[in-house]
C-alpha cells in the first residue's frame, strides 16, 4: 500500500539539494532565489539582472554568420562569384530579381529550392524578405580542369563519387578518408547532397580544405564524361557479385569510386552505367556499412593495389 504524503520520510532541505562543480572541479551550491537580485525575483523590468543566463552555451537561433538573407544582397552575392551552397526563395513571388538569383545560380550549379514561408522563418528571424541563402565555406572546383591537369601532372586520377550522401558529419569523415588514401577530388551533386558548412569542416578535420569538391548538375552525365575520358567507374554495393577481397578488379588504373546514400545505396541508373560492381565481404549479421566506414575500405583497396604496383 501507497504511503500517504504525511507518511513519507522527510529529509532536510540541504540534503534534498545537488550539488555542482564547475569546469575547474570547484564545488558550487544551487542558485537559490534569495541570491539573486531582487529586480530579477520581483519581475521588475526596469533594471536588467546581473546574474549570468542559465544556459550561455546555447547557440543564437539566427546562423546570420553562415547565411545571407534578402533578394539583393543574394543578387550581389551571386554577381560577384561569390560560392554559395544552397538558396531558399519563397514559393510563389515573381519578380525581376528573383529571376535573375535562378538565373544566376542555375550557371553556377547552385541549387535553389522554393519554399513556404514558414521554412525562411526557420532558418533566421531577420527581415529576409523571402530569399534566404546559405555561404559556402569552401570554393569549389571544376572537375574537368581537375582532370585534364592530373593527366598533364602524369598522375593517375583517383576520384570519388557521392550520390545522395547527405548526412554531414558522414561527408566530413568521407573527406578525411579521401584526403589520407590519396583521392585527388570528390564529385557530388549539386541536388541531394550533404552541405557544407561548419560540422563538415570539424568533421573532416581539415581535408576539405586540402581536397577539392567538385559539385555537379547531372551525376549520370559526369559518369559518361569520366568514362569517355579513360576514367573506369566502380560502384560500391552489397549486391555485387564480385567480392572486394579477390581483387578481381584492377584499381592500379584511373579509376572513380562511386558510393550511395545509407537509406537508398547507388541509384539504379548510376549502377548500370558503372564499369564494375563489388561489394566489401562481411562476417557479422547486419549487412550493411556505413558509407563512411565503406568509403575507407575501398579507397583503402585502390591504394594497397596501387603501392603493390609500384613496388613490383
Amino acid at each position: 500500500m501507497e504511503k500517504s504524503p504525511d507518511e513519507r520520510p522527510s529529509r532536510p532541505l540541504n540534503e534534498q539539494r545537488r550539488t555542482f562543480y564547475d569546469e575547474n572541479g570547484t564545488r558550487h551550491e544551487p542558485r537559490r532565489d534569495r541570491d539573486r537580485p531582487e529586480a530579477a525575483r520581483s519581475g521588475n523590468s526596469g533594471s536588467k539582472p546581473d546574474y549570468k543566463p542559465r544556459y550561455p552555451h546555447r547557440p543564437a537561433a539566427d546562423r546570420s554568420i553562415d547565411m545571407l538573407f534578402g533578394l539583393r544582397p543574394i543578387q550581389e552575392a551571386l554577381s560577384a562569384g561569390r560560392t554559395l551552397e544552397k538558396i531558399y526563395l519563397l514559393r510563389g513571388t515573381k519578380n525581376s530579381i528573383t529571376q535573375e538569383i535562378t538565373e544566376l545560380a542555375k550557371a553556377a550549379t547552385i541549387p535553389v529550392s522554393l519554399v513556404p514561408l514558414e521554412k525562411l522563418n526557420d532558418l533566421t528571424r531577420k527581415n529576409h524578405q523571402g530569399a534566404v541563402a546559405f555561404v559556402s565555406p569552401i570554393d569549389y572546383a571544376p572537375l574537368d580542369s581537375i582532370l585534364a591537369g592530373l593527366f598533364e601532372a602524369g598522375k593517375t586520377p583517383l576520384l570519388l563519387l557521392l550520390d545522395r550522401v547527405t548526412d554531414v558529419r558522414n561527408f566530413g569523415a568521407i573527406a578525411r578518408n579521401a584526403e589520407c588514401l590519396g583521392v585527388h577530388a570528390i564529385v557530388v551533386p549539386s541536388r541531394g547532397a550533404a552541405q557544407i558548412n561548419g560540422d563538415a569542416l570539424k568533421t573532416s578535420a581539415g581535408a576539405l580544405n586540402l581536397i577539392p569538391v567538385c559539385r555537379e548538375p547531372n551525376l549520370k552525365e559526369t559518369i559518361s564524361f569520366l568514362q569517355h575520358s579513360g576514367v573506369q567507374v566502380v560502384a560500391c554495393t552489397e549486391k555485387a557479385d564480385t567480392s572486394l577481397e579477390t581483387a578481381s578488379v584492377d584499381f592500379t588504373g584511373p579509376v572513380a569510386v562511386l558510393m550511395g546514400s545509407e537509406e537508398d545505396g547507388i541509384s539504379p541508373e548510376y549502377l548500370r552505367l558503372a564499369d564494375y560492381k563489388v561489394r566489401i565481404p562481411m562476417a557479422g549479421q547486419i549487412g550493411s556499412l556505413n558509407v563512411s566506414v565503406a568509403s575507407g575500405i575501398m579507397l583503402f583497396e585502390v591504394l594497397r593495389q596501387r603501392l603493390m604496383s609500384v613496388d613490383k
